[in-house]
């Protein structure tokens, strides 16, 4: 739940108003990539690779990737880099993939057969969504597909008045968010923190 000690009225009233509206949005018809980061260490436990898509609506005040926001922005995902990230993150040393936006469950109808494949390599899968778990549970289209696919959820939207900048939560920007353990919170009907 939020913490709305630190925020205005019409703060938390906004936050509300995309969480209800993000019920509604329609999945993107093209995946566009605004950025493709392999082996690296800031997106999720162990060495990982990062796939960054465009388009997100949430416009979280303060999004560090502003630009990744724009529907267009990048280059449609296509056939040679989804191999190059498969033959990425089925690499020994790499510990999964992670998508990241720009709000990939937007995108999760282009994102499943990739989330699928690298499952199908022993490889974990960590989604950053302004989605809580709460709501993408209820969904029954792609981005319900995507959560059951996902290992670890980074879930909420991104408020800059509750990022901690003296003691900075693990592999989140403000302290809302939370690391959610999918298979264990779906399993249980209730959320399961992931360990950081």
């Amino acid at each position: 739940m939020l913490n709305t000690a630190e925020l205005t009225g019409e703060r938390v009233a906004a936050i509300q108003r995309a969480d209800q509206l993000s019920r509604r949005w329609k999945q993107r018809p093209t995946c566009m990539v605004a950025d493709y980061k392999p082996f690296q260490v800031l997106d999720g436990a162990g060495l990982r690779c990062s796939l960054y898509v465009s388009y997100c609506p949430f416009n979280c005040m303060g999004c560090y990737n502003k630009a990744a926001q724009k529907a267009n922005y990048g280059t449609a995902l296509n056939a040679e880099l989804t191999e190059q990230i498969l033959t990425d993150v089925g690499r020994p040393h790499v510990a999964g993939l992670t998508f990241v936006g720009g709000e990939p469950m937007l995108s999760a109808r282009h994102l499943v057969p990739i989330a699928r494949r690298v499952h199908d390599v022993g490889k974990t899968v960590w989604t950053y969504t302004g989605y809580r778990f709460e709501v993408l549970r209820e969904l029954t289209d792609e981005r319900r597909l995507l959560l059951e696919l996902t290992d670890v959820l980074v879930d909420g939207q991104f408020i800059a008045e509750l990022r901690d900048d003296t003691n900075p939560p693990a592999f989140r920007g403000s302290v809302n968010q939370r690391l959610v353990d999918v298979a264990a919170s779906l399993g249980r009907g209730s959320i399961i923190r992931a360990a950081s």
